[in-house]
C-alpha cells in the first residue's frame, strides 16, 4: 500500500527529503527532529542518498545542511555530487552547506559535542553523518577498556552519541551505517536508539533495478513497509513503485 501524500504534513512537523518517490513512503517526509539510520552494504548508495537529502534541502527549501564524513575527503564528495549536477561548492559559498571531514586523531572525548555545537550555531536543519560504523570503530579511547574496541565500548558510545544528537534543536539527522562486516552489527542498539530505520539492499539480478529500499520503522508517522526498487539515476536517487 502507498500512502497518499498529505500536504498538511509538508507544512507541519515534516522534513521533506525531496528524493523522488521516497517521501510518500513515510507519509510526507521525516518527522521533524528525528534521527534516521540508513543501513546498507558498500556501494548501495547511502552517501548519495545523504547528499541528495542535503542538496534538496538547500535548493528547494533554503534549509542549511551539514555533511560530516569519516570515510571520504571533501574533494571526493564534490566530484561525486557533480555527476548528478549538484554544485556543493556553490552551496558552501552561499552559506547553505558545510562539508566536514573528521580525522581519526580528532576523535577525542568531547570533540563531537563541540562539533554539534558548531552545527547548531550554523543554523543547520539537516545533518548527515557518514558513517556510524566508522565512528564506532574509531571511538575515543575514553570509551574503551584497556584500549580495546569491545562490544561494551561500542554500545556505550552509540548510546551517548545518539543521545547527544537529540539535544541539537530543530535538526533532522540521517546516519549511515554499513550493514556488513562492522562492529555495530553485533547489537541492535543503533536501530533501537534511532527514530527511523531504512535499509538498502543490492542484489545483482541482471535487470534495470538491482538495488531496493525498505523503511523498517519510522516513529511518529505511518510508513509503507513494502520493498521498493531503488535507482541511482543521472539526477540522483529515485524510489520506484512496486507496481
Amino acid at each position: 500500500m502507498i500512502f497518499k501524500l498529505d500536504m498538511e504534513n509538508y507544512i507541519m512537523g515534516r522534513v521533506i527529503t525531496g528524493i523522488k518517490g521516497f517521501d510518500k513512503l513515510v507519509d510526507g517526509g521525516f518527522p521533524l527532529g528525528s534521527i534516521v539510520l540508513l543501513s546498507g552494504q558498500p556501494g548501495t548508495g547511502k552517501t548519495i542518498f545523504g547528499l541528495n537529502y542535503l542538496f534538496n534541502g538547500a535548493k528547494k527549501f533554503n534549509e542549511r545542511g551539514v555533511f560530516i564524513t569519516l570515510e571520504e575527503d571533501r574533494n571526493s564528495l564534490l566530484e561525486q555530487a557533480k555527476q548528478f549536477g549538484w554544485d556543493l561548492a556553490k552551496l558552501e559559498r552561499d552559506g547553505l552547506l558545510q562539508l566536514i571531514t573528521i580525522r581519526t586523531f580528532e576523535l577525542k572525548k568531547g570533540y563531537m559535542e563541540q562539533l554539534f555545537s558548531k552545527v547548531e550555531k550554523f543554523g543547520a536543519k539537516r545533518l548527515v553523518i557518514d558513517s556510524l560504523s566508522s565512528l564506532s570503530i574509531k571511538i575515543p579511547t575514553a570509551y574503551m577498556k584497556l584500549n580495546e574496541v569491545n562490544d561494551f565500548a561500542i554500545r556505550r558510545f552509540i548510546y551517548e552519541f545518539t543521545d547527544k544528537l537529540k539535544d541539537i534543536n530543530g535538526i533532522t539527522t540521517l546516519l549511515t551505517q554499513q550493514s556488513s562486516e562492522n562492529l555495530v552489527d553485533k547489537s541492535d542498539l543503533a536501530e533501537f536508539m534511532c527514530d527511523g530505520v531504512i535499509k538498502i539492499s543490492f542484489e545483482p539480478m541482471g535487470g534495470k533495478y538491482s538495488r531496493s529500499l525498505i523503511v523498517k520503522k519510522m516513529r511518529r508517522t505511518r510508513n509503507e513497509e513494502d520493498i521498493h526498487p531503488l535507482e541511482i539515476s543521472k539526477d540522483g536517487i529515485v524510489i520506484h513503485d512496486i507496481k
